[in-house]
């Protein structure tokens, strides 16, 4: 759980270098059918790919601006 949280959250939990290939491979076997195939009219079918969970951007990812030493004390001379 702490390397899916290192990684992006909760949704990338179970996702290691096994499934990433996995999914990649899927992929790859799907890119090549569409472009090997005989389809008719010349058209090769949409074929989605594999889902896998969604990055976060960078707007999700910008922290917070960092405090000052003087904000901290502050923050502690408040108890």
């Amino acid at each position: 759980m702490t390397t899916a949280l290192a990684s992006g959250g909760r949704e990338q939990f179970g996702w290691g270098q096994d499934r990433h290939l996995a999914a990649d491979l899927f992929d790859a076997i799907n890119q090549n059918t569409r472009a090997t195939g005989q389809w008719e009219k010349g058209k090769s079918p949409k074929i989605p790919a594999y889902p896998r969970p969604q990055a976060k951007t960078a707007a999700e990812e910008t922290p917070a601006r960092p405090r000052s030493v003087a904000e901290i004390y502050q923050h502690f001379q408040r108890r």
